[in-house]
């Protein structure tokens, strides 16, 4: 079953983590607990569906663990992957998206973008980010919605995400 299925988990695993050796420990993780839990699975279940759906779980608690931004997540949960097939498109998209965030952030000030960046890939509150830079935290909120202004400038056509992004 490893044989069978680990190569193509790892690539699955990767189009979430994209460093390959997360993906294999994620992997190799998900067989550890398939044969911890043998005794107790669901014989009318797909093997296959089971290791995927594992595989995907833990790569989403892996990217949560961590705190790490990744632009694709807001893609992840909109729909549902048909297993052992590769969301070639999808990957691009999301290649293509960070590159234009990238350069949107680049236009930006830079204590504008380093604001934006710690309250988005951080994970930091204004109040702290406001503490950390030695700024009020209306200068803060000042910094951010110019920063989130400036996406939707750039990036009209990802309407959608930019509104994501402001959720989180």
């Amino acid at each position: 079953m490893f044989r069978t299925h680990f190569e193509r988990l790892c690539s699955f695993a990767r189009q979430y983590v994209s460093d390959l050796d997360t993906a294999q420990d994620i992997c190799q993780k998900v067989f550890i607990r398939l044969w911890e839990k043998r005794e107790e699975m669901d014989t009318g279940r797909s093997i296959a569906s089971y290791l995927f759906t594992s595989v995907r779980n833990r790569c989403l608690n892996h990217i949560r663990d961590h705190k790490k931004y990744r632009s694709h997540l807001l893609d992840v949960e909109c729909g549902e992957f048909e297993i052992g097939t590769a969301i070639t498109e999808d990957h691009f998209a999301v290649e293509e998206l960070q590159q234009r965030i990238d350069a949107a952030l680049a236009t930006l000030p830079p204590k504008c973008r380093q604001v934006f960046e710690m309250s988005r890939y951080d994970q930091k509150k204004y109040r702290e980010i406001a503490d950390e830079l030695d700024i009020s935290q209306k200068t803060v909120e000042a910094h951010m919605s110019k920063a989130i202004k400036s996406l939707r400038d750039h990036l009209g056509d990802y309407l959608t995400v930019l509104i994501l992004l402001q959720m989180l």
